[in-house]
C-alpha cells in the first residue's frame, strides 16, 4: 500500500506510523529523517537544505520533493509505502501526484488522524522532559513523575521545551490548519481519505486505522 498519513500536532502520527508500517510490511517514510540522514551524509540536497536551515529559512518544496522522491526510490519502497509528515501542503501533493503518475502508481489511501484540539494543546503542553536525557519522557497528566520536577529513571531535572508551551502549540495548530490541512480537501476530491478519530490506547487507535485503511483499499 501507498499511504499518505495527516494530522495535527500531537495527533501521534509517528508512533502510528511506526505500528503501521511494521503491521503493513512497507517502509515509514518521515521527512524529519529525511532531513536528518540527507544533512548527517552530507549529500547534496541535505547541504542545500541546511543552507536554508542555517540561515532561519524555509527550505524549498522542490528540496523537500527531492528528497522525498529519492527515498521513494530505494528498493524498500518498491511495493509501498507510508509518508509521514510529506506532503506538508497542495503544491507538495501535486507533486507526488506527478511522481507516482510517471511511474504508473497511485496512492491507495490518505489516513487522517482527528484529535480535538484542546486535547492536542493539553498532549503536547504537558510533556516533561529530562535535562540528562531526552529519551526520557513524561506527562502531567498521562504519565506524571513519581516526584513533581524529577525524573524517576536518573534523577534529572524535568523541564517543559520552548516549543511545547500552549502559545507555541497553538501557533503550530494555526500553520497546520492554514498550510496542511488543504490537502485533506484536496484529497478527499479524489475519494483517498479515510478519518479516524485518534483517541484512547495506541493499540486501540492502531487497529482502528488497520481497519479503516483494509476499507479503503477493498
Amino acid at each position: 500500500m501507498r499511504i499518505v498519513l495527516v494530522g495535527p500536532p500531537g495527533a501521534g502520527k509517528g508512533t502510528q506510523a511506526a505500528f503501521l508500517a511494521k503491521n503493513l510490511s512497507i517502509p515509514h517514510i518521515s521527512t524529519g529523517d529525511l532531513f536528518r540522514a540527507n544533512i548527517s551524509q552530507q549529500t547534496e540536497l541535505g547541504k542545500l537544505a541546511k543552507s536554508y536551515m542555517d540561515k532561519g529559512e524555509l527550505v524549498p518544496d522542490e528540496v523537500t520533493i527531492a528528497m522525498a522522491k529519492d527515498r521513494m526510490e530505494q528498493p524498500d519502497a518498491e511495493h509501498g509505502f507510508l509518508l509521514d509528515g510529506f506532503p506538508r501542503n497542495v503544491s507538495q501533493a501535486e507533486a507526488l501526484d506527478e511522481m507516482l503518475s510517471a511511474e504508473a502508481m497511485k496512492l491507495d489511501g490518505v489516513l487522517d488522524l482527528e484529535v480535538p484540539e484542546d486535547e492536542v494543546v493539553r498532549r503536547i503542553a504537558g510533556r516533561r522532559i529530562c535535562r540528562n536525557d531526552s529519551a526520557h519522557v513524561f506527562h502531567v497528566t498521562y504519565k506524571p513523575a513519581k516526584t513533581e520536577g524529577v525524573c524517576d529513571v536518573c534523577g534529572g531535572e524535568l523541564y517543559q521545551r520552548d516549543d511545547d508551551s500552549e502559545d507555541t502549540v497553538r501557533t503550530r495548530l494555526e500553520v497546520y490548519h492554514t498550510q496542511t490541512e488543504p490537502i485533506i480537501d484536496y484529497y478527499k476530491a479524489q475519494g483517498l481519505v479515510v478519518t479516524i478519530l485518534a483517541l484512547g490506547k495506541v493499540e486501540e487507535v492502531t487497529a482502528r486505522a488497520m481497519e479503516a485503511l483494509s476499507r479503503q483499499a477493498a
